[in-house]
């Protein structure tokens, strides 16, 4: 299965941003890990601060399953979820911290209606139990 991981604004900075709520690990880091652990799997990424570059990639429709962390645009993107609406694969959305813990704002996401199923505080493990969801 080809899986896209896409995330959004500020994740770049995963292993240097508030390592107490995200880790000190970086995503290229975890990445060459879900790589090795899921060799039956090839596994794409994209990130970008950008909401229209996020969704141009969405558009790009080279993969057969999805999982995002839309970082901060889940809370008020609706284009994003619009864009979700049209995509008929399998759809995870993560979140590395648990959202409902934190400001009342990060509490609500407009895209989770248009995926398959929520991941959130489990850290960078989310990505991997994202795999794991899609593989059953």
């Amino acid at each position: 299965m080809k899986i896209l991981i896409l995330n959004g604004p500020n994740l770049n900075l995963l292993g240097q941003r508030e390592p107490e709520i995200y880790g000190s690990l970086t995503m290229e880091d975890f990445l060459e890990t879900l790589k090795n652990d899921f060799p039956a799997h090839e596994i794409l990424f994209y990130q970008s601060n950008i909401e229209g570059e996020i969704i141009n990639r969405l558009q790009v429709n080279d993969f057969e399953a999805l999982i995002l962390n839309a970082g901060a645009f889940t809370h008020y993107s609706y284009a994003i979820a619009d864009c979700l609406k049209n995509i008929g694969k399998p759809k995870i959305e993560v979140h590395i911290s648990n959202i409902y813990k934190r400001e009342d704002f990060r509490q609500k996401s407009v895209t989770a209606a248009y995926t398959d199923g929520i991941l959130s505080g489990f850290g960078l493990e989310g990505y991997r139990l994202a795999i794991l969801s899609l593989n059953k």
